[in-house]
This record gives C-alpha cells, structure tokens and sequence, in this order.
C-alpha cells in the first residue's frame, strides 16, 4: 500500500467566491483599447476604472461603496487628449492616482473626499518627458511621491511628482517595455521586454545591475518582486506559445531557478504577490481562471494551491490592499475582476475557519499607508523597509496629508518630427547606432593620423 504524504500549509483550502450582484458595479462602458493592462486600480475609498471615450482618453473613478448600477453620465476624469493606457493609486495618499496615456503624458490627480460631482478636466501635475505613449504607471512602495513611468519610446522615467521633475530616465532598453516592478524597499527596478530580456536596474543611477534571457515566446511578459527575499516572478509565453511563469534569483539571470509550463491560453497572466502570505494569484487576462500559489525559500520555490475558474472571462483585473480584507471572515485576498460586458466583479478568496477571533497565523503585519521617507531622502541615496501595521484592531487611515501641487509650466508639444511609429522609431535607432560607428570609425583614423604625424615630427 502506497502512502503519499500531503504537504503541511494554512493555505492550502484557500477559497475563492464571486460575491453578489449587489455587492458589484454594473453598467460601465469598460476601454476596448487591445493594451495588455489591468484597465483598473483599487484602494480603501476608490475604484478607477479606464472607459470608453469619444476624442480623447478618460477613467472613471466610483466610490468604494457606492456598489450597483452606475450611472450612464456620471462624471469621469476626462484630461488625456488620447486613450488612457494605466491608472495606478498612491499607496500613501488615497485621493491621488496617476494616469498614463496615448498622448504621451503622464498626469496625477486628486479626487476629492466622496467622488466627483462633475467631470474632471484639469490635472493637479503633468509629468511630460515621453516622446512617445506611455504604457506603465508603478509607485514607489516606500518612498513619498515617487513614480516610476514607462513608453513606448523605450524609456522609462522616475520622477518626484512633488516637483513635478524628472530625477532619472533610464535609456537601456532598446525594444517595447511590457512591465515593471519596484522590489521591497524600492532600491532596485525590475523590467521585462519586447527583446526578450529580464532586466534588474538601479532606479538612481539609471544602469542595468543584472541581466538575462527571459521567456521565449513573442507575446507580452509581466514581471514582480516577490518581497523580502527580492526574488523575481515573470510570467510569460514559450516559443511554442504556452503560457508559463519563472521565479528567478536577480543576481543571476542566466537561468531560472524554476519554470514551469501552465496552459495553452493565450491572454497575458497577471500576477499578484501578497508578500504578508507568501501567495501569488496569476489571472488570465481572457479566460475566468486565476491561479494561487504559496512560495517558499527553498526548492521547489513555488506549490500550487488551487485555482478559481468563471465562465466569464476578465479584460481587466486589480487587487485590494491587504489592509482592506475582511478579517473575521478569514479573506485572504480580494480581486476586482472587470468583465467585457461592464461589471465589475470582486471575487474573495478566504481560508475557512469557524471561529471569528482575529488568526495571528493568517495576519502577521502588512503594510500601512505612510512612506518610511520623503522623496528627497530617497533620492540622496537612502533605502527603508516599508512601514508595517497589525490588522488586530482592523484598520484606521491616517490623516491625509494635504499635497502640494507644483506650479504648472507650460508644456511644449511633443516634437512633430520625432517618431511616431514603432517602425519609425526603429529606423532612427538604427540610424542612430550607424552613424555612431562611423563617427567612432573616424575618430580612430584620426587617431592613427595624429601618430603618424607626431612619429614623423620626432624623426625630423
């Protein structure tokens, strides 16, 4: 008789359940653009969702707990003159949201206590550095208004939304970046792109620390930090078009330390780390499933726990702060699923346990909504864990602290002979290494002409 042995873990009957229409948000003209991104993001007070909009870009943004039917002409934040491609929420100030377009600006806004009453037009900061759409949107996890941009000029800009400045633009990637990722403290950026590269950069200095050959597959890659341990996931496509994920150690790319095949689908897989549990939730952008693992320090790195499965299949998808999860029924996580055909959808994912006494073991401390720094001490040099609070008591915000916003300079218009397109834009780049060899080609002739001359000069 054979006895196989079943591996010991809390998480192991996590659970996940659509919750009911009621507790939904239906009737939103959800954004068909074919960008390969969430469409939304999620805090204590707000939901942003990116919507239909005729000339030009817009994302609504609803109450958390104005759940239902919403409104047909309710007000949007509607100041992109292109479709707007990323939303994202500072962690530390949930009134503010930064936006990320076609029309080559980023914007940062603050909505006011209780929602909008009226359409939103003017931003409270313009961040414009791009020359061409920008894809990517990600805050810095520990530091005050800090933001991290990236377009499809192959550029990525950290900026300090405060000044409204750019602090460094990061020029290594030489194709489309499809997705970054601050690690625990911020000190290090994880990207991954169109030339099949995983990159680990210094957001400072701007140079690449490591880097690697990722997935093989010409579809879109997704990449996180996998918390304290600063291991990196990517999910991604082989070259047979599977879809897979990789965990690796960044400080050497040259193999994963475990890949691992996960279906035949073809949208891009989501991943979304909980680094208080340890579990990653992978969801499939155009199928109903998402996947939870638990991860672990020593091989094999990474245990599938179970999989949430819909017949409705997701065009978007965001997850809860941890700090916001119903603790006494035992929610581990909660994901917003956006559906095709306008709603929204949280899905809750709980371990089942009778009793409703706060679990010690399901809640050690998650991170709180204050900065362990100011911009400033970031950008001279400083790194700080994040600031971590216990869900004992559940959670109270902290006093908002009023932003700010630096005077608006006029902003020029992206320059009308720059690229526009990416076969443009790989003409110049090309162009652009050409004629540096030759520059460098001529500069070396010189060189052996200013010698010859100089030998001659000494024999005379």
């Amino acid at each position: 008789m054979s006895f196989r042995a079943v591996r010991s873990s809390k998480f192991r009957h996590v659970f996940g359940t659509a919750q009911k229409h009621d507790n939904c948000y239906d009737g939103i003209r959800v954004s068909k653009n074919a960008h390969d991104s969430p469409f939304c993001s999620v805090n204590t007070k707000f939901i942003a969702i990116i919507v239909e909009a005729g000339g030009g870009g817009a994302f609504q943004v609803i109450p958390f707990a104005k759940t239902g039917r919403v409104d047909v002409n309710a007000p949007k934040v509607t100041g992109h003159k292109g479709p707007v491609l990323d939303v994202q929420w500072n962690p530390f100030n949930e009134n503010m949201i930064a936006s990320a377009s076609d029309d080559c600006f980023v914007k940062v806004w603050v909505i006011p206590d209780g929602g909008l009453t009226e359409n939103m037009t003017e931003s409270t900061v313009d961040l414009l550095g791009h020359q061409r759409r920008v894809g990517i949107v990600q805050w810095h996890p520990t530091a005050d208004n800090i933001l991290a941009s990236a377009g499809f000029d192959y550029m990525c800009i950290i900026w300090n939304v405060s000044t409204g400045e750019a602090i460094k633009r990061i020029e290594c990637h030489v194709d489309t970046i499809y997705c970054i990722s601050f690690n625990f403290d911020g000190s290090l950026l994880a990207s991954v792109s169109k030339d099949k590269k995983i990159r680990i950069i210094d957001p400072r200095e701007g140079v690449v620390r490591y880097e690697g050959e990722s997935h093989q597959g010409a579809k879109a890659a997704r990449v996180t930090f996998l918390g304290k341990d600063n291991r990196v996931l990517t999910t991604g496509f082989s070259r047979m078009s599977e879809r897979q994920y990789a965990i690796w150690d960044p400080k050497d790319l040259s193999k994963p330390l475990k890949m691992e095949m996960i279906d035949t689908g073809s949208g891009v897989l989501f991943p979304f780390f909980d680094v208080s549990t340890n579990m990653i939730y992978l969801a499939g952008k155009g199928d109903g499933n998402i996947r939870y693992y638990e991860l672990v320090s020593e091989r094999p790195y990474c245990y599938y726990l179970d999989s949430y499965s819909s017949s409705a299949p997701q065009r978007g998808l965001c997850s809860l702060p941890k700090r916001a999860v119903d603790i006494p029924q035992c929610e581990m996580a909660r994901m917003f699923k956006v559906q095709v055909k306008g709603l929204i959808e949280p899905i809750s994912f709980k371990v089942p346990r009778k009793s409703e006494l706060f679990q010690e073991d399901l809640y050690p401390p998650c991170q709180g909504d204050r900065p362990s720094m100011s911009a400033d001490d970031w950008i001279g040099g400083m790194n700080k864990a994040p600031i971590t609070i216990s869900l004992r008591d559940g959670f109270t915000a902290s006093a908002p602290k009023e932003f700010v916003a630096p005077e608006k300079k006029a902003t020029e218009e992206v320059d009308a002979g720059a690229p526009k397109s990416e076969k443009e834009l790989r003409k110049a780049y090309h162009e652009l290494r050409d004629e540096n060899k030759k520059l460098k080609e001529k500069l070396s002739s010189q060189d052996i002409r200013i010698r010859q001359l100089e030998t001659e000069l000494r024999s005379r």
